[in-house]
């Protein structure tokens, strides 16, 4: 008789469980253009910008406003939500890991890949449209509950590094911040001085050559956000760190200007803004490259030291394998952060 209770209490659960998952109900992705004030630039970048909205189920049929979570791409990423993610977050709210709010990404990809979400006297002020333009846009468009206290923000990689950043310079604007493995949060490892990313960038030539790379690429994207130089073609930026063979120079004004733009070294000064958020969390895979684990820990451990509390969580992965999947963080930890630290209607 056990053994039938036990085949009867599996036979259950699983009948359970696929009915749940069959009374699912969609979302709705809604792709809009904002035509950037704040973009107008020199450096050859479109002003004119998609952003990807994800309505929760039953947002025609309701009279219901919903918080907002502004989530930021990568590198390399654009503002497409796609069908991966569409699902999570539709089976987020299914499950009830998150009530019905809305969901908003918008495209950051420029000539070199990434804005790293900064303002620019170069490419244009990224900053000011994510903070301002696109939460402006979605306000008056959208129904949302028009208050920092319903909004967060969160990215992954460059999108935490941004999410983290603007956060802390924002708190008029959200409420909390999920950075999933931020990055260029300080100098260390593979854009350390002593790495070969910089030794690698000085010698490519070309935008063809560049292309090519990673590294390097990044290096420059980042140069173009933090150090721009009109007259140093064909990049236009300059970097903290030059190399005569081995010997390496550093140049300190535009090492202050990278160290005025990470986090690790920000903090301090920013403290009080970072005391007004709800909730702040990171967190990084044990297998990520080198940097990742490194990096965070030293701004966490920065803000223990000034009091700021947050969450810091080490998971077993690498730096995308358990991000948007059933087992991954955005189900499992986000949006169920988000949950508990935005206010709904």
């Amino acid at each position: 008789m056990k053994k039938y209770a036990i085949l009867f209490w599996v036979s259950t659960c699983l009948l359970f469980s696929e009915a749940l998952f069959a009374q699912i109900k969609e979302g709705k992705i809604v792709i809009v253009k904002i035509d950037s004030k704040a973009l107008q630039n020199t450096g050859g970048e479109h002003t004119t910008r998609s952003v990807s909205v994800y309505l929760p189920p039953n947002y025609e049929a309701s009279n219901s406003k919903y918080p907002v979570i502004y989530y930021l791409h990568g590198f390399m990423g654009k503002d497409v939500i796609n069908n991966q993610m569409k699902g999570i977050l539709d089976e987020a709210i299914a499950r009830q890991k998150i009530r019905p709010f809305i969901f908003v990404q918008a495209d950051h990809y420029t000539l070199f890949e990434g804005s790293f979400y900064s303002n620019s006297t170069l490419t244009g002020n990224w900053e000011d449209f994510q903070a301002e333009e696109v939460v402006k846009y979605i306000d008056q468009n959208f129904r949302t509950i028009a208050q920092r206290e319903s909004r967060g923000i969160a990215g992954h990689s460059m999108g935490g590094y941004g999410a983290f950043k603007i956060g802390m310079l924002h708190p008029e604007v959200y409420n909390s911040i999920y950075a999933l493995s931020p990055g260029l949060v300080a100098m260390v490892k593979e854009f350390g001085p002593n790495s070969n990313s910089f030794k690698e960038v000085q010698k490519v030539k070309t935008t063809e050559e560049l292309k090519k790379t990673y590294y390097p690429k990044v290096l420059v994207a980042t140069g173009r956000a933090w150090s721009p130089n009109p007259n140093k073609p064909p990049f236009y930026c300059d970097f903290p760190f030059e190399y005569e063979g081995d010997k390496m120079t550093i140049n300190q004004s535009v090492l202050a200007k990278w160290e005025s733009n990470m986090p690790f070294y920000m903090v301090e000064k920013y403290a009080d803004n970072l005391r007004k958020m709800s909730a702040i969390k990171f967190d990084w895979g044990r297998n990520d490259s080198p940097r990742f684990p490194v990096q965070i820990g030293m701004l966490s451990q920065r803000l223990e030291n000034l009091g700021i509390n947050h969450f810091a969580e080490e998971y077993i992965g690498d730096h995308g394998n358990k991000i948007w999947t059933n087992d991954g963080r955005v189900l499992n930890e986000l949006l169920p952060f988000f949950n508990d630290y935005l206010k709904f209607q």
